[in-house]
């Protein structure tokens, strides 16, 4: 009999081999060594496979003690919600697509959640606070697959070469950080561009509130 961490372990060596886009069940059933038939007494489809490997990998992962302020709490599951995707980055590119939270059970949400949570405890309504955790997931999910796509290219040796120069005459900003640029994108900048926004959606939330706008 072959086992579910089995077959979740051969699914994460392929990904990690070929990439999550040449996954199949044929393919993963001949890394088992099985029919393609067993495989579905397990699984359902390629997706149902996606979203358990993403379950499991979540499951393991060591929740974070969240602050009691609203504030804080986000940016803790938020920061929480960064880094389990970093690790996997071919995750973000599956989860690309809204409605995803609907495939996902209960105990891997718990970053949805929290951001959720500390969202309405701040004040702002249910409308208000789906749109706290869709701005943030979108800012989070952009700037990993970026790091990770420019990792893989330069792993591959297909970056495209920065200018270093620009005709002042009609972009000036760019022609004075021009020889910067390259050092000032590399940078890490997440948690202080998390920070800063989730402060100013809370903000935004709040005085909309004030106004009597939902």
């Amino acid at each position: 009999m072959t086992s579910r961490a089995e077959i979740l372990t051969a699914a994460r060596r392929l990904i990690d081999r070929d990439g999550w886009e040449k996954l199949t069940i044929r393919r993963l059933a001949a890394e088992l060594g099985i029919g393609a038939t067993t495989l579905y007494h397990h699984i359902r489809d390629k997706e149902d496979l996606l979203v358990q490997l993403l379950e499991h990998h979540i499951s393991r992962l060591q929740r974070p003690q969240l602050p009691r302020d609203p504030r804080d709490r986000i940016v803790a599951a938020a920061t929480a919600m960064h880094d389990a995707l970093a690790d996997w980055p071919w995750a973000a590119e599956v989860l690309t697509t809204d409605g995803f939270v609907g495939l996902l059970d209960e105990s891997a949400l718990w970053m949805v959640e929290a951001i959720v949570a500390g969202a309405d405890d701040h004040g702002c309504t249910p409308e208000q606070s789906v749109h706290v955790f869709r701005s943030i997931w979108y800012y989070t999910v952009g700037e990993i697959l970026v790091r990770a796509h420019t990792a893989r290219r330069l792993t591959d040796e297909k970056l495209p070469v920065f200018r270093d120069s620009f005709d002042a005459s009609q972009v000036p900003h760019l022609a004075a950080v021009s020889k910067r640029w390259r050092a000032l994108a590399v940078r890490d900048t997440y948690a202080e561009g998390l920070r800063a926004f989730v402060d100013g959606l809370l903000a935004r939330a709040a005085s909309a509130t004030s106004d009597g706008v939902g």
